[in-house]
């Protein structure tokens, strides 16, 4: 059993029992190292799967050979997003190297590049994520309305993300109190503008250069 079998299987299935072909861990797992591995449409991931059946066959079940694009479509569509974001995010922290004494946790926010809408009215959607330094990955993210929502964003990441003994970098937007105070009681340091304030190091949260 995989870490993403024994993160992913807390995950509620949806589907109608008697319509089950495939195995909820079988869609999600296939999805998500077809994602890891560049895949960006159902399609692709279909494709992903038939390609590497031969190793897939070795970590899932696969009774019935590799989903097709329309069910992962489907399967997926009918996930609680949020619950899916949260597991993922658990899982994505057991990545961290434990022989790495201190992490670097980048937390930035970006908008998508074509993502706003003008014929339907929609802004552009812009994400707050945490980035992973020393394992290349990202641990998690946030959508926002719009950037200046990124301050209420940030303590919404912060506490589904395991940070203690990590050292978590901000741009000038993230520097609020509160945000400074959250970070510093998840025992963990911040790097800000140059300054780092540690409750570790100083017992009080004082800023040094």
């Amino acid at each position: 059993m995989t870490s993403l079998h024994r993160t992913f299987r807390k995950l509620q299935d949806p589907r109608i029992h008697r319509k089950k072909q495939h195995s909820l861990l079988d869609i999600v797992i296939l999805s998500i190292l077809a994602v890891l591995c560049g895949a960006e449409s159902y399609d692709s991931i279909e494709l992903f799967g038939k390609t590497n059946l031969a190793f897939l066959r070795q970590i899932l079940e696969l009774k019935n050979g590799i989903p097709s694009h329309d069910t992962i479509n489907r399967v997926l569509s009918l996930l609680h997003p949020r619950a899916f974001e949260r597991l993922f995010m658990e899982w994505a922290n057991t990545l961290k190297g434990s022989q790495v004494m201190e992490h670097v946790i980048a937390i930035d926010g970006k908008t998508v590049r074509g993502s706003k809408d003008s014929f339907h009215h929609t802004s552009a959607v812009h994400l707050v994520h945490a980035w992973s330094v020393e394992n290349n990955i990202c641990l998690g993210q946030r959508k926002t309305e719009m950037k200046s929502n990124e301050i209420t964003a940030i303590p919404e990441l912060l506490d589904l993300l395991e940070i203690k003994g990590s050292i978590i970098t901000i741009d000038a937007m993230g520097t609020q109190t509160a945000i400074a105070a959250k970070i510093i009681d998840l025992e963990a340091d911040l790097y800000s503008g140059g300054k780092r304030q540690s409750k570790s190091f100083t017992g009080r949260g004082r800023s040094h250069l």
